[in-house]
């Protein structure tokens, strides 16, 4: 029994011997560290911020004692989409402008020509005469998830360059007003001050995952915190290819106002679309679809959700004319619809 005790005990003694060796810190004289390395997302700035401008509308006063003076009347950022000078920014940043300025980070001021703008995303797109510009990384391999960490680089109240950092609280909000439910915002607690719009929102690996767009506030005295948003980048680039082809967004729409049918096992439908509403004069309308009825398929697809819906019109050029079934009082029913181009919005 003592031999075993006397073996116990100098076992125990070269165990806390190589512990003590393997790791200092356990010494009495030292303090224990975690960690000396500071956590930092000064690499996702290095690589974004280059190409964050800002964004400056000025257009002619209107005060009697400053004749035909340009003024700075609204501010935003923006972001750089090309090496060539093709920018993103927001439609209200630059709204009814007589001149915009951009201001690159390096110091460089350039005018800027509007290119065209897109009021269902509120997206606008600007060129300056210049080359070999700095742009953000972007990566469809990393989609957003609620949870990551983002940063939205910009320009809050022209205090210069501002980095402000959250996470994802949600996709797909629909967050103001909207017709025909266009919007897809990407839902954020980094701030979205006054200056930020048209800005950067980057993941913590520096590539651009949205356009800033907007806060909300709850009333005239209570700004609700942490409610802020931004443009999904894979939406803004696609506005922005159209506009630079066209000028414009040219859209299919429908004309109809639907909410999914949801479902447990229960029921007539598995799935489809309730129509709760119609537009007049709409292709819905001229199809003869009926508030009541349940959108089944179209164009040949099973619909399961609004969104859904939505990007099948959106796929399918104006004056094409497609197959709709829908379930009315139990029958089932094929309609022609042409599909029209959706009608200006200011």
């Amino acid at each position: 029994m003592l031999k075993k005790l006397l073996w116990s005990a100098i076992m125990g003694l070269i165990a806390a011997t190589l512990i003590l060796v393997v790791f200092p810190q356990f010494r009495s004289n030292m303090p224990l560290k975690i960690t000396d390395k500071v956590m930092s997302f000064k690499e996702a700035v290095r690589i974004a911020s280059p190409a964050v401008v800002n964004v400056y509308n000025r257009s002619f006063s209107t005060s009697s004692n400053a004749d035909n003076q340009l003024e700075v009347k609204n501010l935003g950022s923006g972001v750089i989409m090309s090496e060539d000078g093709y920018i993103l920014t927001n439609k209200h940043v630059i709204q009814n402008a007589d001149q915009i300025v951009v201001a690159l980070q390096d110091g460089r001021l350039f005018n800027a020509n509007l290119i065209g703008s897109d009021s269902l995303t509120d997206l606008a797109v600007l060129k300056i005469k210049a080359d070999a510009l700095s742009t953000i990384p972007q990566n469809p391999n990393h989609p957003v998830h609620v949870g990551d960490v983002v940063l939205a680089i910009g320009n809050p109240y022209n205090l210069g360059q501002s980095v402000s950092q959250g996470i994802i609280s949600a996709t797909g909000r629909n967050a103001k007003e909207a017709a025909f439910g266009r919007q897809n915002f990407i839902q954020t607690d980094a701030s979205i001050n006054r200056g930020n719009s048209g800005g950067a929102l980057i993941n913590s690996l520096g590539e651009l995952v949205g356009i800033s767009a907007l806060s909300i506030g709850k009333d005239s005295t209570e700004v609700a915190e942490g409610l802020n948003f931004a443009i999904p980048i894979d939406m803004a680039n696609d506005v922005m290819h159209k506009i630079i082809r066209d000028g414009r967004v040219i859209r299919s729409y429908f004309g109809v106002q639907s909410s999914v049918v949801f479902s447990n096992g229960q029921g007539e439908y598995k799935d489809g679309l309730i129509i709760e509403g119609v537009t007049p004069e709409s292709p819905a309308y001229k199809a003869g679809i009926q508030v009541g009825d349940v959108l089944l398929k179209f164009n040949g697809i099973r619909i399961t959700s609004p969104a859904q819906m939505i990007q099948i019109i959106s796929d399918t050029p104006p004056n094409t004319e497609v197959k709709a079934v829908i379930s009315r009082l139990g029958k089932m029913i094929e309609l022609p619809v042409i599909i029209e181009e959706l009608p200006p919005i200011n």
